[in-house]
């Protein structure tokens, strides 16, 4: 038969052989076809079966199974470990015989993991025999090799002998973890070996169908007999502790904090599995500091705060470890402290003997109160929400008090500083009401025998005053330069402005605060802002606009007070990490100085000052006091149509425009209708002083602008247009005829201002021109040297 008549199935596998068998003899090739036949109708003959069903001949599990010469085997969690374990052990032993000392190294680190790994966590067994065969073995080849490198006249290369330095250490920490199993296996290592194996006999699995419910109670059984560990309500591990090994499993839990894949919320479940087990103060100190430390590792997001239910469980272990610390003062927890070699035992300390633990609560407590900030700063100040978390303060400022007193017993003088800039943080900027409210309420939640020798008195200024007292004294400037500015800010809060600004300039801070950090800035600025409003308060307008001038006409207020972000001019666009970071110093709402109150004083004490000076200098006059209040004013008066004023802004440009124009009493009632006013302590007095103030300067400017008009001006008639005594009014003339602003002089006898009619000559107008200009030339110089003074100390 000719090849061309096959089925498609030998023509395929025809054209994928080689072109030599396209020679073979017809012969052959009709045999083969005789022989393929009759395989066809045997297979016909046989019932068809699908090929999905187990059996057949298409089967790729046959394939794999013919591939590895037999059935594929599916191997336990256990049994890999296991496997992975003898195959470090294999490769140590061939280390061993070659010498290979790095190898050795590290292959006894992969195994120490796979161990730890394997008899820690839910799926725990017991440790392999065959691991403390593989310690007492490399112990003694640590030996034997030691003895031949001191016999022996040429030594080890050098990454050998930093290996076997490596091992040494790490041989000598386990083998303490081991000694009871070292020393069985040492007496007779052959009947130690025996054990594992008769303990590793797999019984046969025999397969059959269960039920459920069967399912459920072998899961529970094979969980008691395979050595799982029994899991309680909500899924975690309940762990099987005693007195004897709750240390040892503590060191286990701290090993593992900071790998990997490790589950940050297991292990503060174990911890406090642990916490509720201790007995010893000794075990409840080391277990605290462990806990405290794992709360806070769940949130190590710089974005998001810590969740109230956790804060308040921090707060209340950190309250339960000074409580501990406090009954048992024999032992001390500091920074400084080194590490105790107890080897997993409780200590009990001897009578007089000071034991140290190594810890940081001063910065638990710094920690809790950032945390306590940062969630401030994210919740919504207007929700209740915000006044609940704001209930949490005495409560943090109590711990504060606490830790402090800790500190103060033991003379640890640098985190008392630290501690005692925390709480001033909390209470520089209240009145001394709620200081006082603050103080009483730690009183309440502190036990009756803390007390501290720095802060003693109960009056808030003082307690203040002692505060800052103390960290005068401290070396580092940052402490002291925040204390200051603490200090002048509380003053200024309570009306004493002149002890606030003779603060400020004798400390000298303005000139070097720019080298300073960016909170400690933002602090600063703070401060000279309430400087301004204190002087504001006292009726001094100079002072206040001079104190407010920097900040508010730098059109960055929101930034420069860390009251919110602006958006960046000129086509900048701020990087992400920037604006994160611009949003972490963000200060919390209830520390927020209201801005459009701020404006309002700026704004009002500049219409203050530039209204009479303006009438003084003339309508050609391009010199100004207050640049902002200027553009405003210029703005305003280009306006085709004004409208009756409806923010504070419009108030006070009316009210400067009638002020201008002699019209006092419209200009008091503009400047009284602003409501922000309220917002200020003892309102009534604020607004008695600034209608007194437009009296005042509505009178001078009424004379800078009509005396060219007068020959003689009464005292009481200006008295009554103006409504002010006669006795005020001939103060302000006198003072400004004193002064030289007014060309005049004043009659006692029949109680007038005679005005002068002065004509300046070409030459005195040229004159003053030229001083104006040669005194504009020199400030400008001077604040270029200033520049150049400022980059050299930054370059320096």
């Amino acid at each position: 038969m000719s090849r061309f008549f096959r089925s498609a199935s030998d023509s395929e596998s025809d054209s994928e052989s080689s072109d030599n068998e396209s020679f073979i003899s017809d012969d052959l090739s009709d045999n083969e076809v005789d022989s393929e036949g009759e395989e066809e109708k045997q297979q016909d003959d046989q019932p068809k079966k699908s090929r999905f069903l187990k059996g057949t001949g298409d089967d790729s599990d046959d394939d794999s199974d013919n591939e590895f010469g037999g059935k594929r085997q599916v191997k336990s969690q256990k049994d890999k470990r296991l496997e992975e374990m003898q195959g470090s052990v294999k490769a140590i032993e061939n280390g061993q015989k070659n010498s290979d000392w790095t190898r050795i190294t590290n292959e006894f680190d992969k195994l120490a993991v796979s161990v730890t790994r394997a008899t820690t966590g839910f799926d725990s067994i017991e440790v392999p025999r065959f691991y403390i065969k593989v310690l007492s073995d490399l112990d003694d080849f640590m030996q034997e090799t030691l003895q031949k490198e001191k016999s022996a006249k040429k030594k080890m290369s050098a990454g050998n002998n930093k290996a076997v330095n490596a091992m040494r250490q790490k041989l000598k920490k386990i083998n303490k973890q081991y000694e009871k199993s070292i020393a069985e296996y040492k007496k007779d290592p052959e009947a130690f070996m025996v054990e594992e194996e008769e303990e590793e006999i797999p019984e046969p699995i025999v397969k059959k169908k269960v039920t459920p419910s069967e399912k459920v109670s072998s899961v529970e059984t094979e969980a008691v007999d395979d050595g799982f560990t029994s899991v309680g309500k909500g899924g975690k591990a309940v762990v099987e502790v005693t007195n004897e090994t709750l240390l040892t499993k503590l060191r286990e839990t701290l090993e593992n904090r900071g790998k990997k894949n490790t589950d940050r919320e297991e292990q503060v479940a174990v911890l406090e599995v642990l916490l509720q087990k201790s007995k010893s103060p000794f075990q409840k100190i080391s277990v605290l500091l462990a806990l405290i430390s794992s709360r806070f590792d769940i949130n190590l997001s710089m974005v998001e705060y810590m969740q109230l239910k956790l804060w308040k469980s921090v707060e209340k272990e950190l309250n339960l470890l000074l409580e501990v610390l406090e009954a048992n003062p024999a032992f001390v927890v500091c920074e400084n402290a080194e590490d105790l070699d107890n080897e997993d035992k409780d200590i009990t300390p001897a009578a007089g003997e000071t034991i140290k633990i190594r810890g940081s609560i001063v910065s638990y407590a710094e920690r809790l109160d950032d945390e306590f900030t940062r969630s401030l700063q994210h919740i919504d100040p207007h929700t209740t929400e915000y006044i609940d978390r704001l209930r949490d303060e005495p409560s943090l400022y109590a711990i504060l008090v606490r830790t402090q007193s800790y500190f103060e017993e033991y003379q640890m003088k640098d985190n008392i500083s630290r501690v005692l800039i925390r709480r001033l943080e909390h209470i520089y900027y209240k009145p001394e009401q709620v200081i006082r409210s603050i103080e009483s309420a730690t009183k309440e939640l502190l036990p009756k025998y803390i007390s501290s020798k720095i802060t003693s008195s109960e009056d808030p200024t003082q307690l203040i005053h002692q505060i800052c007292s103390y960290l005068y004294k401290q070396s580092a400037s940052v402490l002291r330069t925040r204390a200051m500015l603490c200090h002048i800010y509380h003053f200024a809060l309570h009306k004493d402005f002149h002890t606030a600004r003779d603060m400020l300039l004798m400390s000298h801070l303005q000139e070097s605060i720019h080298q300073a950090d960016i909170n400690t800035q933002i602090l600063f600025n703070r401060t000279t802002v309430q400087i301004g409003l204190c002087a504001f308060r006292d009726g001094l307008i100079k002072e206040a606009h001079a104190a407010l001038q920097e900040i508010q006409g730098s059109g960055r207020v929101k930034e420069l007070l860390a009251q919110g972000i602006q958006a960046p001019r000129y086509g900048q666009q701020a990087t992400p990490e920037t604006d994160q970071l611009e949003r972490q110093r963000q200060l919390p709402f209830h520390m927020h100085i209201n801005l459009e109150l701020l404006e309002c004083v700026f704004l009002t004490c500049s219409m203050l000052l530039e209204i009479p000076a303006q009438a003084q200098a003339g309508p050609n006059n391009k010199k100004f006091i207050s640049r902002p209040f200027r553009r405003l004013l210029d703005y305003n008066e280009r306006q085709a149509f004004s409208g009756p004023p409806e923010n504070t802004r419009d108030h006070i440009m009316s009210a400067a425009k009638a002020l201008a124009s002699g019209e006092w009493e419209k200009a008091r009632d503009f400047i009284l209708a602003i409501k922000v006013w309220d917002l200020m302590p003892e309102t009534q007095d604020i607004k008695d002083m600034l209608v007194r103030k437009i009296q005042e300067e509505g009178l001078r400017t009424y004379l800078f602008t009509y005396a060219s008009y007068y020959s003689t001006l009464g005292l009481s008639q200006l008295s009554v247009m103006f409504g002010l005594p006669v006795s005020n009014v001939s103060a302000i003339v006198s003072k400004m005829i004193w002064s030289e602003e007014l060309s005049a002089s004043l009659d006692q006898v029949s109680q007038c201002v005679v005005l002068h009619q002065v004509e300046l000559s070409r030459l005195q107008v040229l004159s003053l021109q030229f001083s104006e200009k040669a005194a504009n030339l020199v400030d400008q110089n001077e604040r270029l040297a200033g520049v150049g003074r400022d980059n050299s100390k930054n370059h320096n």
